[in-house]
């Protein structure tokens, strides 16, 4: 028989650590505005960090995804709201035939589904977003509109 540890403070801290980096401009699916991380929660075993920066033509949004397949990356737009969902498999689902015997002694890292949704600006043009991914790392920028310039008519006075 063994002993371990119980921390009662585990599944709280774990729950809290996933609500603040969920960040503040989560949105749930159904668009209906800002759900306080609570459907994130329901919705995704775990949330990748993202940082978003902006600069004068666009704003860049990076997302860390390590050990996530491409293929299984989905980029989506509707209703001003930009959602980055995907899954990433379990090391146990994932291993080679010749490494099943392996007996894991502890597994950190977060698997299973996430999601990230993010409030898009007005003046951002949903229909030129542009996505890379390379070394685990999503890269995806968000050209804003350009701004129409006031047009200056000459009236002719008869």
């Amino acid at each position: 028989m063994t002993i371990s540890r119980w921390n009662p403070f585990h599944e709280l801290e774990q729950l809290l650590d996933q609500y603040n980096r969920s960040g503040r401009y989560l949105q749930n699916t159904t668009g209906s505005g800002y759900t306080g991380g609570k459907d994130l929660i329901n919705r995704a075993d775990w949330i990748p960090a993202v940082d978003i920066a902006e600069s004068a033509t666009a704003y860049h949004i990076k997302a860390e995804l390590p050990g996530v397949d491409k293929n299984s990356i989905s980029v989506s737009v509707k209703d001003g709201v930009l959602t980055i969902q995907g899954e990433r498999q379990s090391v146990t689902q994932t291993e080679n035939a010749e490494q099943s015997d392996f007996k894991y002694h502890r597994i950190e890292r977060s698997y299973g589904s996430f999601a990230r949704a993010f409030s898009l600006p007005e003046h951002v043009n949903e229909e030129d977003i542009q996505a890379q991914f390379k070394d685990g790392i999503l890269d995806l920028t968000l050209l804003k509109k350009t701004e129409q310039k006031p047009k200056s008519i000459e009236v002719k006075v008869h």
